[in-house]
């Protein structure tokens, strides 16, 4: 597979891809603070019989870091933009947590491009009738304020070495029982190098904090109900067990011509491609191959 740069506009794209004309392509969409290589347990399940294109968004991973443009929207523009560059003209769809939001507006402003959408993730909004909290409009803006100013208190942290942020991200998750193999290459990923030669995560302040914010005002029951692809959701089994998000899941479904749910066992949120890739992969590729063209 090819890893390149590739320049959209004003803003260069990290994408490792690799196109055959006989296949058709999977598009891998990461969650939020991730980068492409939390796709490397799943990419080998897919590669021989699909063509496969997966990005770093912009502010993630080796792309590029622009001061604004992190809106949902934005970024599935930019994926717009990046599929019509590499001559694709359908495609399924993997999205994990915020990938799965990208890839629902895509879904949503190009209903002609996706043949299937998987969504781990999109499945509750954070305010409103069919999010975590629902408040009056005054309740909702102080919640807001609160989160606001915890965002605002996060630390950029900075490691003298590559292998000190590793040891540091292993032993927390060989604690919660989570560390394998395919976390090794992800976090060596998730770093970029100082001038004075210490390293700190790729995940900026201003990226992550504009992504926030701008989520909190999205309503996906908006984006649903443009899709005409198929769509298949993955709630982790935290998710699953929750009625709230349970009943704002099958909200979204109804809104729907064909969905199924399948919840895997054991699953974490976003984590789920890294701790259990045959599982995650499996149920992927059983429901995009009901989809081929």
């Amino acid at each position: 597979m090819i890893e390149e740069m590739i320049q959209l506009g004003s803003v260069g794209i990290n994408v490792r891809y690799s196109l055959q004309e006989d296949k058709e392509v999977v598009v891998l969409l990461h969650f939020s603070g991730g980068n492409l290589h939390m796709w490397n347990g799943i990419i080998p399940q897919f590669v021989e019989k699909y063509s496969i294109i997966a990005p770093d968004f912009r502010g993630h991973g080796k792309s590029d870091k622009p001061e604004t443009g992190y809106h949902i929207e934005d970024m599935a523009h930019d994926l717009w933009l990046l599929l019509k560059l590499l001559q694709v003209e359908h495609c399924h769809i993997i999205g994990s947590s915020m990938g799965a939001e990208i890839g629902l507006s895509l879904a949503a402003a190009h209903p002609e491009l996706v043949q299937s959408l998987i969504c781990e993730g999109a499945i509750y909004n954070e305010f409103g009738k069919y999010g975590l909290f629902n408040g009056t409009a005054a309740e909702i803006e102080q919640k807001k304020t609160l989160m606001l100013a915890g965002l605002s208190d996060r630390q950029e942290r900075v490691f003298s070495t590559i292998e000190e942020y590793i040891g540091a991200e292993r032993a927390e998750l060989t604690e919660q029982g989570y560390w394998n193999e395919h976390f090794q290459i992800f976090f060596e990923n998730s770093l970029q190098q100082l001038e004075d030669g210490s390293y700190t995560c790729c995940y900026k302040n201003h990226v992550r904090t504009e992504y926030v914010q701008k989520y909190w005002d999205v309503k996906f029951e908006d984006y649903y109900q443009n899709v005409k692809c198929p769509v298949l959701f993955l709630p982790s089994e935290k998710e699953w067990a929750n009625e709230q998000i349970r009943s704002s899941l099958y909200y979204f479904a109804g809104l729907l011509d064909r969905y199924e749910i399948e919840c895997i066992e054991n699953s974490e949120h976003a984590y789920v491609w890294l701790m259990q890739p045959d599982e995650a992969g499996q149920a992927a590729l059983k429901f995009i191959s009901k989809y081929n063209m």
